[in-house]
């Protein structure tokens, strides 16, 4: 029995930037707007989505990393009970919600940090933070110095192997389950954090609700350190999301399967992506927009748990700065959407839905078929059926004979992906055609039994 989350295809959601609320937390009012956000959930089930990575979330001074109140919901987007509404109309739409858990450090502002500031040394929170030394002053006038995350000072980085700070960062976690009924935390940070912290909160989750995920922000590294039985479900598939766009930029398909099998053991549980809120928008890395369409095809039916970032599905370019992340995280509303819907939102409202019900995508084996610098064909095996994608990245059509990995297949293949006849199985093989920039995903079954 799979379970909800290798079921996932998720909607990433960073909703400081999509609802267009201030760069700076400098109000004592609270703005409810999650009103808008509550609008997005029945487009977000349209595409075929039945999860949501949403965050930050929780009170911040600016980007949302910076957490002032790890139990307050940001005030530039409304209050709990704002936030609690919000989960209820996802779990009524059969969505799963996942939170940001930003417990590598804090903000500044942050009442541990602040007791430091004032009481020195007499502060009880003096060893909730690393590397805490009062003989000498920060480069913010602190009149001490500290660990800061990659040397982002307004970022101070918790003592996670204090029991004090380990403690009060479970009652927090249980406190996001109780009050807002979440069903995950994505770990910002998961490639830094400290590994026991991380093991501990696995076995106390796992106590706390069914089927609770754990996925960790991973960039480099080999990712069965932090994804086995004793942590984190799943992490952030940066390996493949680079092999993606360089693949398909390079006419290099290689690329994608070489790194596919590396992380065969494990693809099935990794998180995967084609953009994300740090990352610049699949739109402007592609040299071609023509390969947007088989991109989201490969990222939906490749081993993984796929995610559409807010936008994705509209073709939204951005392109990150030196100094800012704002273009990948612009403000949209949904009418703006609906003016820029194109087939490519037709098309990953398809993939999602193909994905979702399918069971071969929640787990299935993956067996590669043909590979060509412009050619891929793959296939997910479930027991009684596989479904295959065939992807050309070429500009002309190519005439493919693709093997059928499944042993006493019925006669002919169906095509998920657009409505026209079966495609008859001949001496084991499928005879096809794509056309340029395009794909096919291919269901096929075995023969019943006489």
């Amino acid at each position: 029995m799979s379970t909800w989350y290798e079921k996932g295809v998720f909607y990433h959601m960073y909703p400081l930037g999509m609802t267009g609320a201030p760069k700076h937390n400098d109000s004592a009012e609270t703005v409810n707007r999650f009103e808008e956000l509550d609008q997005w959930i029945p487009h977000i089930r349209s595409l075929g989505c039945n999860s949501i990575y949403i965050g930050p979330l929780f009170e911040s001074s600016s980007h949302g990393y910076d957490t002032r109140d790890y139990r307050q919901v940001d005030r530039r987007l409304g209050d709990n009970a704002a936030f609690k509404t919000f989960v209820s109309l996802c779990h009524e739409q059969g969505i799963r919600v996942v939170v940001d858990g930003v417990f590598n450090h804090t903000g500044r502002e942050f009442f541990a940090f602040k007791d430091i500031q004032e009481k020195k040394w007499d502060s009880p929170y003096k060893d909730w933070y690393r590397d805490v030394n009062f003989g000498c002053t920060s480069p913010l006038g602190d009149p001490f110095s500290y660990f800061a995350w990659q040397g982002h000072f307004e970022l101070p980085c918790l003592n996670l192997k204090n029991p004090q700070v380990k403690a009060y960062l479970f009652d927090v976690v249980r406190f996001w389950v109780d009050e807002f009924g979440i069903d995950g935390i994505r770990l910002d940070c998961a490639n830094v954090l400290d590994f026991d912290f991380m093991r501990e909160l696995r076995q106390m989750t796992e106590g706390l609700k069914k089927d609770f995920w754990l996925m960790g922000e991973v960039i480099h590294g080999e990712y069965s350190r932090w994804l086995n039985e004793a942590g984190l479900h799943s992490v952030t598939n940066y390996e493949l999301h680079k092999s993606i766009y360089s693949g398909f930029n390079d006419h290099n398909f290689f690329e994608i399967a070489h790194n596919v099998r590396r992380l065969l053991a494990i693809g099935r549980q990794l998180y995967t992506f084609v953009d994300n809120h740090d990352e610049d928008r699949i739109a402007s890395k592609l040299r071609k927009k023509e390969h947007l369409a088989p991109v989201y095809m490969c990222l939906m039916t490749l081993p993984g748990i796929p995610s559409i970032y807010y936008g994705g599905e509209w073709g939204l370019e951005g392109v990150r700065s030196r100094t800012s992340d704002d273009a990948l995280r612009p403000a949209v509303s949904l009418a703006k959407g609906e003016k820029l819907a194109s087939p490519l939102t037709e098309l990953i409202a398809r993939l999602g839905r193909i994905h979702e019900e399918n069971e071969e995508f929640h787990g299935g084996l993956y067996k590669e078929l043909l590979l060509t610098n412009r050619q891929y064909a793959y296939a997910r095996m479930g027991e009684d059926s596989s479904v295959i994608t065939v992807l050309n990245n070429d500009d002309n059509p190519a005439q493919l004979s693709v093997p059928v990995p499944l042993s006493g297949a019925a006669g002919e293949a169906v095509n998920l992906l657009e409505e026209g006849p079966a495609i008859p199985i001949q001496d084991g093989k499928i005879q096809i055609t794509i056309k340029g920039n395009w794909g096919a995903v291919l269901k096929i079954t075995r023969r019943p039994e006489d």
